[in-house]
């Protein structure tokens, strides 16, 4: 390239990157695992608490509820950090093949790619010549974002999910914890499942709004789930209860 082009060059670089920004795939790691853990917290806490005052043991309650979102938000950060490292393994392993394919063959690495180019829609020139350039620049990086799907804005990060769940997971489990402070039993139940539906309408609606998706279908869905979920355990403690356990 000569020295002339490479301002029109930076120019649209810069552009692209710009333009990239607007999109929301680079938010996918850590708005996955901070919807899961305001979720988790939200629905999990409310149905601990609503089971133990459906089975009537309102002195628990409140210990009960500091010892759930507690161990939650442990869980869900250890969950999170275990299965994204899981997935980090698997592209550090992928990019070690890789290096490995282009050291051994990199001719029929060029070709491969070329063929993914061709198969996109690229005449077989184009895609030759596409291939070639991209093989000379980084190889590499061009088999692992064309071949592999991995790129800069997906690239699992397992510190960032494990600390968005946990405390996503403590937000979210406060906000129902707050009725437990209700002045009678029933006043507790009520004000658990009114703080949690209030939580679970946020959850939806800031969830909808940083994926860009549309904002009613997506807070329904979480609000059913939630709905269903602490009805399921409400029965199980009023079960509990009757039958003495």
């Amino acid at each position: 390239m000569t020295q002339s082009n490479q301002p029109q060059r930076s120019a649209l670089l810069a552009a692209v990157e710009k333009r990239n920004l607007d999109h929301r795939a680079h938010r996918a790691g850590w708005l996955r695992a901070a919807v899961l853990g305001a979720n988790d917290g939200l629905v999990s806490t409310a149905s601990l608490l609503i089971g133990i005052v459906a089975a009537g043991q309102d002195s628990l309650v409140i210990t009960a509820g500091i010892a759930g979102i507690t161990a939650g938000a442990m869980s869900m950060a250890v969950g999170e950090y275990v299965s994204v490292s899981s997935q980090t393994d698997i592209e550090i392993a992928d990019k070690t093949l890789e290096i490995e394919h282009q050291r051994i063959d990199p001719v029929g690495e060029e070709l491969a790619l070329t063929a993914i180019y061709i198969e996109r829609g690229l005449s077989e020139d184009l895609a030759r010549a596409v291939a070639k350039e991209l093989h000379a620049a980084d190889g590499l990086k061009a088999h692992l974002i064309d071949e592999l799907g991995q790129n800069e804005a997906t690239v699992a990060r397992p510190l960032q999910a494990a600390f968005a769940s946990s405390i996503s997971f403590i937000v979210g489990g406060i906000i129902p914890f707050l009725g437990v402070f209700a002045p009678t039993l029933g006043g507790k139940a009520y004000a658990i499942v009114v703080m949690s539906l209030i939580g679970l309408l946020l959850t939806g609606v800031l969830s909808a709004r940083t994926a860009g998706s549309p904002l009613i279908k997506t807070t329904v869905r979480i609000v059913l789930g939630g709905i269903i979920g602490m009805a399921i355990t409400a029965g199980v403690g009023q079960l509990a209860h009757v039958s003495g356990i």
